[in-house]
């Protein structure tokens, strides 16, 4: 894609089967219909509405719809092409590929600009907009979220972690929520909360299916799947080391 035009902003509806490239320049993508699977250098994830990736220049990546899927392209320019300030705003942005979440307010904005965007399809001007606006909004979540006490917002994973978790979540999906790279997430989660994600994503597992127990009729099959285990195997077994005793005692 040398000498090709590549559009500042642009909606795209993904195939199904698997596509593999890299590109000289950083990317954004963001889910807008459906469900898409990415993988950037070895790191995959689950991308739906409210959700992107920040894929960084001459990543390896590949991606793929399941079933009917749209998602928003934003192509960053060149860095030889931004002055210092901007250069400096966009590395905080793409110092490593990764996934994230995006707030209520940024997706309704989402929603405004791309129906714009499909009712224009050829206007430069509001595909620029699209870029410049998007981008200087995420980059201001990760420069906010990096200049203070380094503290993570605990209250956005809990809601994240509340509205996933009947579905596998990964480290990468939770770094997402507060604009974090995996290895920075893992760390700083482990230093706030004493434990690590996977532990911390464990008990919320276990509390949902202990209150469940108590509070449903549901079968513990019914209880394995709602809260997230992967088969009712794995549930009774984590369950039972947890509590002590096996959800079926634990019912009774």
């Amino acid at each position: 894609m040398s000498a090709e035009f590549i559009k500042p902003a642009e909606i795209i509806a993904l195939p199904n089967e698997i596509n593999h490239h890299e590109h000289s320049y950083n990317q954004i993508v963001i889910g807008l219909k459906g469900r898409a699977e990415f993988n950037i250098e070895g790191l995959g994830s689950l991308i739906v509405p409210g959700q992107g990736c920040a894929v960084t220049a001459s990543s390896d990546h590949a991606f793929n719809g399941i079933g009917d899927s749209q998602i928003l392209v934003l192509n960053l320019p060149c860095e030889a092409d931004l002055d210092n300030e901007n250069l400096h705003r966009i590395k905080t942005l793409f110092s490593c590929s990764h996934y994230f979440q995006l707030d209520n307010k940024i997706q309704q904005l989402i929603q405004l600009l791309v129906f714009e965007m499909q009712e224009n399809p050829n206007d430069l001007l509001l595909s620029r907009a699209c870029n410049s606006t998007l981008i200087a909004l995420l980059q201001r979540h990760v420069y906010s979220g990096n200049r203070h006490d380094k503290r993570i917002n605990i209250d956005s994973i809990d809601a994240y972690i509340a509205q996933h978790i009947s579905a596998k979540i990964s480290i990468a999906q939770l770094a997402g929520c507060v604009f974090l790279g995996e290895s920075q997430f893992y760390a700083l989660f482990k230093q706030q909360t004493g434990k690590s994600p996977h532990q911390y994503l464990l008990h919320k597992r276990f509390s949902l299916a202990r209150e469940l127990l108590e509070n449903s009729s549901l079968s513990l099959s019914q209880v394995a799947d709602a809260s997230g285990f992967t088969n009712q195997s794995s549930f009774t077994h984590t369950f039972t080391k947890m509590q002590g005793i096996s959800p079926s005692k634990y019912r009774k």
